[in-house]
């Protein structure tokens, strides 16, 4: 079966800085992957360079088996990939619901509107005339995973969605995600809790210093093997 989801040898520079060294990763249709690592690793950029935020070389990867390294961003969405960033980077002029809009905008058919979108996530159709920045960092996080989905994207990148989160709020997010896959919808989460990130995940890769240091199938890794690449011990 030919992966949806490639990079072969991908190198990845900010200025002379080398962030990335030979990343070679691949993504299943309708899996779930978590990428982890400590700060440093390498993990976001894998995704910027997936979502062409950071620029990669055109062959270096492949979706859906065309080369799309180095593509606009803006590319990049309409073909289907999108992007829950860390930090959530709402726009705090706009309300709630016209920063899931603009998730839209890529024009994607697929099964997510805002109908949708208020059913997953009930507390946004309550609040969906305040502005983006004035809800919880819960809330906004939900936000931010819900302009992505409006997109309709066939792999949806999610950057540290539970950095900063209370526990409480971090497991309702996550409870979210099954509800975000049914349809095949396939998902790769950066995420630093690495407990959460097996018990979530089909596959773990994790990263250090550029590199990947480990990956295999998320109940078959051992948590010491996971600590030695993590860590370098």
């Amino acid at each position: 079966m030919t992966a949806l989801l490639t990079t072969q040898g991908l190198q990845a520079f900010y200025g002379d800085a080398q962030a990335l060294f030979g990343v070679d990763f691949t993504l299943e249709q309708g899996e779930l992957v978590a990428v982890i690592g400590a700060n440093g690793a390498g993990k976001s950029t894998l995704l910027k360079c997936l979502t062409g935020l950071v620029r990669a070389p055109r062959e270096a990867i492949h979706f859906k088996g065309e080369a799309v390294g180095g593509l606009p961003p803006g590319e990049i969405v309409k073909r289907g990939l999108a992007m829950v960033p860390e930090g959530r980077r709402l726009f705090p002029s706009l309300s709630v619901e016209e920063n899931l809009l603009i998730g839209g905008l890529s024009q994607r058919k697929g099964p997510w509107d805002l109908k949708r979108l208020y059913k997953l996530f009930p507390i946004l159709a309550e609040k969906r005339h305040n502005p983006g920045t004035s809800l919880s960092g819960g809330q906004q996080q939900m936000v931010a995973l819900g302009r992505s989905l409006m997109s309709n994207p066939e792999v949806l990148l999610c950057d540290e969605l539970s950095l900063g989160l209370a526990p409480i709020v971090i497991r309702e997010i996550y409870a979210a995600m099954p509800d975000i896959t049914r349809e095949g919808m396939t998902v790769v989460i950066v995420e630093q809790d690495v407990t959460m990130a097996q018990r979530v995940s089909r596959r773990i890769y994790c990263l250090q210093e550029g590199r990947v240091s480990l990956q295999g199938r998320s109940d078959q890794l051992t948590r010491d093997q996971i600590s030695q690449a993590y860590f370098g011990l």
